[in-house]
């Protein structure tokens, strides 16, 4: 199977400007804006590229959404394999709404990543109390949600015993009549029940999150590690300022740390050479 190629396009820090402190992406007004991408990290099933954004185009001029979108778009277009983006939140601001769109990753990609995180952090979560908590997000992607949460879950479904649903509850709907299909695999294959919880309830364990705000209930905090797969950085700070001394991952974050990873190996290696 090709290697997918995930670009992360993330904001320069004065610490990685460089020793001429160059904060524009093209020197000369004549000159295209230029992007240079280096590898950040290297898994079994995907790559990350790390593409660092200066504030400025050209001199102390602030980016102009179209041109920076296409000089995205120019090193999109040379990464290898089968290749999608993943945009800071930062760099997204200085695209208008238009351009955002364009950039999103694609629902496969932040289950590739969940995948990884999962693997990754949740090795003693599940033999701690073999719980699962899934916060819905919005109901128009309920099932891509489930469809997500099904293919994630299922190297760990046979150590999980409970597992517990969050769902902003609209008039109307069954809930359970709606996700009968997915209910109905989770029993007859492992003979689990998930229970659809409102957000009064205790929660804990492995949990994934597709909420795009920080809604969730009390958290038990033994053996719990957080997954927001919405990437929201916020979360992670109400969780400090909460006193939670859980795990906090999330794709951005993960690609956040490989970067600055990169970047200390390459400045270390210069000063040993």
């Amino acid at each position: 199977m090709e290697q997918e190629t995930i670009l992360y396009y993330y904001p320069m820090q004065e610490t990685t400007a460089g020793p001429d402190h160059r904060y524009a992406a093209k020197r000369h007004w004549f000159a295209d804006a230029v992007l240079p991408s280096r590898i950040a990290a290297k898994q079994e099933a995907f790559c990350v590229l790390g593409c660092e954004i200066p504030p400025f185009y050209y001199r102390r001029k602030p980016w102009k959404a179209q041109m920076l979108s296409s000089a995205m778009e120019t090193v999109l277009s040379m990464a290898e394999g089968m290749a999608d983006t993943y945009v800071h939140p930062a760099v997204q601001t200085l695209l208008t709404e238009e351009y955002c769109e364009r950039w999103m990753p694609r629902a496969g990609t932040i289950q590739m990543l969940g995948e990884h995180l999962l693997a990754e952090y949740t090795k003693d979560a599940f033999a701690h109390n073999g719980m699962v908590t899934v916060f819905l997000g919005q109901p128009a992607d309920t099932d891509l949600q489930m469809q997500m949460t099904w293919k994630l879950l299922q190297p760990y479904l046979s150590r999980v015993n409970r597992m517990q649903i969050y769902y902003e509850e609209i008039a109307g709907v069954d809930i359970e009549e709606e996700l009968q299909e997915y209910l109905e695999s989770y029993y007859y294959e492992y003979g689990l029940v998930p229970q659809f919880c409102k957000r009064r309830e205790k929660c804990g364990g492995v949990i994934l999150d597709y909420c795009k705000q920080f809604q969730y209930p009390k958290i038990i905090p033994e053996g719990c590690v957080y997954i927001d797969l919405t990437s929201v950085a916020e979360k992670e700070q109400i969780c400090r300022r909460k006193g939670l001394p859980i795990p906090y991952v999330s794709p951005l974050k993960y690609l956040d740390t490989v970067v600055k990873n990169s970047y200390d190996r390459k400045v270390n290696k210069f000063y040993h050479e």
